[in-house]
C-alpha cells in the first residue's frame, strides 16, 4: 500500500477509460489488473463531504436551471457523476443529514425531531448517543481506518450536541445557529493545512441558502425585477411568519411577484455560497489535494417557495423538499456522467465505505440500509423504490415511496389520507389520483406499510397524534389544543 497521503486506485477497464485515463480501448489499465467485476476501489483517498443546506436541486444549474447561480458546483459535476435524481430520506436537517452518518432510516437512528421529549414537565433534546447507541457512525469507520476526521457546520440541526460529532477529531458549530459556509472555510482550511500530509475525511456545511439566514453584508437584490414594490425584503422573520402561517391555515396566498421575488434572493444567497466554495475548491487545489480526494456534494433537502402554497421545510414529501442534487467526483476524474436511476440520500455512507475499500466493522455492515452506487457509476442500472419520511415537530407525520418507474405514494399518518402521483406525467405533484388508481394505491401503500415494518416499525400499530415538538422560538399553533 502507498504512504497514507498518497491513492492508489483498482478501477474497472471501461470506467478508467471514462475518466479520461489516456488509454485505448481494449488496453488494461495500470492500476486495473485485479478488477474484472466491475468494481471501482479507491484505497487511501481522502474524502469530502459538502453539504449545502436547504439546496434544492431545481435551482441547480447542472439539473438544468437556466440561472447561472452555481458555476462551482456545475464545474466539479462536469468532471463527476451528476445524480439527476437523488431523493432525501427526509425533508428537513435533523433527521436527513444524520442518515449520512448512519446509514439508517430516521425512523432507525430516532433522530426525527430536535428534542426527544417536550411536554410541561420534561424538555430533553435528542441525542444519538441516547436514542440510538449501538449505531456506528462513517465517522468512526473512518477514524478505526486511520483517517483524521474533521467537521466544520452551521450549528443548528447538525450540532454537535444532537450526536453529529461522534467520530469526529474535531467538529466545529458556532454559537449562533444558522451559521455561513463562509465562517466554516477558514477553519476547514486550517485544518487542512494541518492534516494535509495524512488521509482525512471533511465534512463541510453551512446555511447560506436557509430561509433563516441573510448575508453578512445584506441582499444586493441583483436577481430581484427593479420593479418589485418590496412588499418583502427577504428578512428571517418574513420568511418566519410565512413558514408558520402556511402551517396553520394549510396554504399561503401570494402574488406571482412576490414569489419571484423570494426565488430571486435564494438564487442571490445560491450564488453567494458557491462563490465560497469555489475558493474552498482554490485552496485545496493549493495544498495539493484535489487529485488525491474524492468530493461528494448534496443536500440534506430542499425548500419550498410556494409550490404547494407553503414555504420552508419539513412539513410535506413533495419534491421540492426531498429531490436533492448530488454529485460524486471520484480521484483524478475529468470526465463527467449524468445518471438518471433514482437512488437515496442513504446510499451515500455505504457508497463511501465501498469505493474507499474501507474495513468495515461487522455490527455496522448489519446496520447498513442503503445500497452502494459503486455499481450504477460502473454503468450497471439502479432500479429500486426509494422511502422517505418526516416527522416534522410532530405536526405531521408522513411517509412516501416512489418505484422507479415513478409512481409516488405519500401517506400521511395522522389523517390516514394518501396522495398518488405520477411524476413522468405530473411532476410538480399537482394531480393527485389516489382515487382515480385505488388499486395501484393500495399496491404502493402496502409496499410502504411493508418496508418500515421491516425496519421494526408498524406504521399501523400506533397512534399518530399530532403534538409539539418546537424547532424556532415562534411556532404554528399547537393542533393538540384546537
Amino acid at each position: 500500500m502507498q504512504e497514507a497521503h498518497t491513492c492508489s486506485t483498482i478501477l474497472a477497464g471501461m470506467l478508467w477509460i471514462c475518466l479520461g485515463s489516456g488509454n485505448v480501448p481494449g488496453e488494461e489499465p495500470p492500476a486495473a489488473q485485479a478488477a474484472h467485476d466491475g468494481a471501482i476501489k479507491y484505497q487511501d483517498c481522502n474524502v469530502v463531504l459538502v453539504s449545502f443546506d436547504a439546496l434544492q436541486a431545481a435551482h441547480v444549474g447542472c439539473y438544468g436551471y437556466p440561472r447561472k447561480v452555481t458555476p462551482f458546483l456545475d464545474e466539479v459535476a462536469r468532471q463527476g457523476f451528476t445524480f439527476r435524481n437523488a431523493i432525501s430520506v427526509a425533508s428537513w436537517t435533523v433527521p436527513a443529514s444524520m442518515t449520512w452518518f448512519t446509514g439508517v432510516y430516521p425512523s432507525q437512528h430516532r433522530m426525527t425531531n430536535k428534542y426527544a421529549v417536550y411536554n410541561d414537565q420534561e424538555k430533553k433534546l435528542a441525542n444519538l448517543k441516547e436514542l440510538s447507541p449501538k449505531l456506528i457512525t462513517l465517522a468512526d469507520i473512518m477514524k478505526h481506518n486511520g483517517y483524521r476526521t474533521g467537521g466544520f457546520t452551521g450549528n443548528a440541526g447538525v450540532s454537535g450536541g444532537f450526536g453529529y460529532e461522534q467520530g469526529f477529531d474535531f467538529y466545529y458549530y458556532p454559537r449562533g445557529k444558522f451559521g455561513s459556509i463562509e465562517e466554516s472555510i477558514p477553519r476547514a482550511i486550517r485544518w487542512l493545512q494541518a492534516n494535509k500530509e495524512k488521509k482525512f475525511f471533511l465534512f463541510l456545511h453551512g446555511y447560506d441558502v436557509h430561509g433563516q439566514r441573510t448575508p453578512d453584508t445584506g441582499y444586493d437584490y441583483r436577481f430581484v425585477d427593479p420593479d418589485y414594490d418590496r412588499k418583502y425584503t427577504g428578512t428571517e422573520l418574513e420568511q418566519e411568519i410565512l413558514r408558520e402561517e402556511g402551517l396553520e391555515k394549510g396554504k399561503l396566498t401570494l402574488r406571482d411577484e412576490d414569489v419571484r421575488f423570494w426565488r430571486a434572493v435564494y438564487d442571490e444567497k445560491i450564488q453567494r455560497m458557491d462563490k465560497q466554495f469555489g475558493e474552498f475548491l482554490a485552496a485545496l487545489d493549493r495544498l495539493g489535494l484535489t487529485e488525491k480526494t474524492l468530493f461528494l456534494l448534496t443536500s440534506d433537502h430542499g425548500t419550498e417557495f410556494y409550490e404547494h402554497r407553503r414555504f420552508d421545510h419539513g412539513f410535506t414529501l413533495y419534491n421540492e423538499l426531498i429531490h436533492v442534487p448530488l454529485v460524486i467526483k471520484l480521484p483524478g476524474q475529468t470526465s463527467g456522467t449524468v445518471i438518471t436511476d433514482r437512488i437515496s440520500s442513504i446510499d451515500v455512507m455505504p457508497t463511501i465505505l465501498d469505493v474507499l475499500n474501507l474495513k468495515v466493522p461487522a455490527q455496522a455492515q448489519k446496520q447498513l440500509r442503503g445500497t452502494s452506487l459503486a455499481a450504477t457509476m460502473a454503468g450497471e442500472p439502479a432500479r429500486r423504490n426509494v422511502f422517505s419520511e418526516t416527522d416534522y415537530r410532530d405536526y405531521t407525520f408522513k411517509r412516501s415511496i416512489i418505484t422507479p418507474d415513478g409512481w409516488k405514494l405519500i401517506y400521511t399518518l395522522e389523517e390516514k389520507s394518501r396522495e398518488l402521483y405520477h411524476l413522468q406525467d405530473d411532476p410538480g405533484e399537482m394531480m393527485n389520483l389516489a382515487d382515480a388508481h385505488p388499486d395501484r394505491a393500495d399496491q404502493l401503500q402496502r409496499t410502504l406499510f411493508s418496508h418500515f415494518k421491516s425496519l421494526g416499525h408498524d406504521l399501523e400499530g400506533k397512534t399518530w397524534k399530532r403534538g409539539l415538538k418546537p424547532v424556532y422560538r415562534s411556532q404554528a399553533k399547537d393542533p393538540s389544543k384546537n
